[in-house]
C-alpha cells in the first residue's frame, strides 16, 4: 500500500556537476571536488550551531532519476534489487551525501565531497556523528568486489 508523503525542499545545491553523466558516484570519491548547499531563508534559523561540525548528511531529492526496482549499479555488471544498491534510480529518489564543511557564509554551506548535479533540492541537513553514525562490518555484499571499482567509477546514463 502506497501512502502519500509531502515534502519541502529547505535548500538547493550549487555544483559544478550539469549533467548526470561523468559525476562521481560516491562522495568518498569526490573528497576534494567543491559545492554549497543554498538553504533558503525561512528555513536559515534552522543553521545555528552547525558551524562546530566538521561533516554533515545531506539528504536531497534526486530530481533527474528515474525510479527502479532493479540496477546494474555502477560498481558491478550484475542486476541487484535497487535496495541492495546505492543507485540513484530508486522509488522516491531520495540521495544521502556524508560532506565535509569547510564554511558558513549566512545561509549557504561550503563543502567538499560533492557527488550532487546542481540545482538538487536538499530536503535535510544533518550532522555526523562518528559515535552515533559510524558501525563496524565485514558483511557489505556485493560491495565487497564492487568497491575496488570506485576510484576510476564515473555515473553513465544506465539509470535513466
Amino acid at each position: 500500500m502506497s501512502i502519500p508523503i509531502s515534502l519541502n525542499a529547505i535548500g538547493v545545491i550549487h555544483s559544478p556537476f550539469q549533467a548526470t553523466q561523468g559525476m562521481p558516484i560516491q562522495t568518498v570519491a569526490a573528497a576534494d571536488v567543491p559545492g554549497s548547499v543554498e538553504v533558503f531563508s525561512e528555513y536559515a534559523a534552522g543553521l545555528r550551531d552547525i558551524e562546530g561540525f566538521e561533516y554533515l548528511i545531506v539528504l536531497t531529492h534526486l530530481h533527474q532519476a528515474t525510479e527502479k526496482l532493479e540496477v546494474v549499479p555502477f560498481m558491478d555488471t550484475q542486476s541487484h534489487g535497487v535496495f541492495a544498491t546505492r543507485a540513484p534510480a530508486r522509488p522516491n529518489r531520495i540521495g544521502l551525501s556524508i560532506v565535509r564543511l569547510t564554511r558558513v557564509e549566512d545561509n549557504v554551506l561550503h563543502f567538499l565531497g560533492n557527488d550532487m548535479l546542481d540545482g538538487t533540492p536538499v530536503l535535510d541537513i544533518k550532522p555526523y556523528v562518528p559515535e552515533l553514525d559510524v558501525r563496524s562490518t565485514t558483511r557489505i555484499g556485493w560491495f565487497e568486489h564492487g568497491l575496488k571499482r570506485l576510484p576510476d567509477t564515473l555515473s553513465d546514463d544506465r539509470m535513466k
